[in-house]
């Protein structure tokens, strides 16, 4: 047989394409493939947002409060600013197409709030960010309509 790479996709659970405003999109948090340290890109504590494209990679949408505005000291305050880019599809460098395997997917966002449905996984991310006080109250978030 033929050598044939490795291909990695997302969950089936994972929403495929660009959601239209509101739409529902995935929420991610990086695992231990993910080379925090070496990262460019995302860093520690950022909401991570996002899509399955049809190649079996995600693109996603990241904010990480790099300026420490006061508004985006939650986490659930960054994920909704990564959300709100991907459905406006606004021109931001705050966005990536990356490996399945690099990321979990811990919930699912849209416009009127987040679900994280693998808050260990959540706590996880934050702990290592030491970023715990930026974590959500639980695992339903709303904010309702704008």
């Amino acid at each position: 047989m033929p050598y044939e790479p490795e291909i990695t996709t997302y969950s089936k659970e994972t929403p495929i394409g660009r959601p239209d405003v509101d739409g529902m999109a995935a929420v991610f948090v990086p695992n231990s493939e993910f080379d925090l340290a070496a990262s460019t890109t995302i860093r520690k504590g950022a909401g991570i947002v996002g899509f399955g494209n049809p190649d079996g990679s995600l693109t996603v949408y990241f904010e990480s409060n790099r300026f420490d505005e006061s508004s985006l000291h939650k986490w659930e305050s960054k994920a909704r600013k990564a959300y709100d880019r991907m459905v406006s599809n606004a021109p931001t460098v705050s966005k990536a197409k990356m490996d399945a395997k690099l990321l979990d997917q811990v919930g699912v966002i849209d416009g009127n709030g987040i679900m994280v449905r693998q808050p260990q996984k959540l706590t996880e991310w934050l702990a290592l960010s030491n970023a715990l006080d930026t974590a959500p109250d639980g695992p339903a978030i709303s904010w309702g309509k704008k």
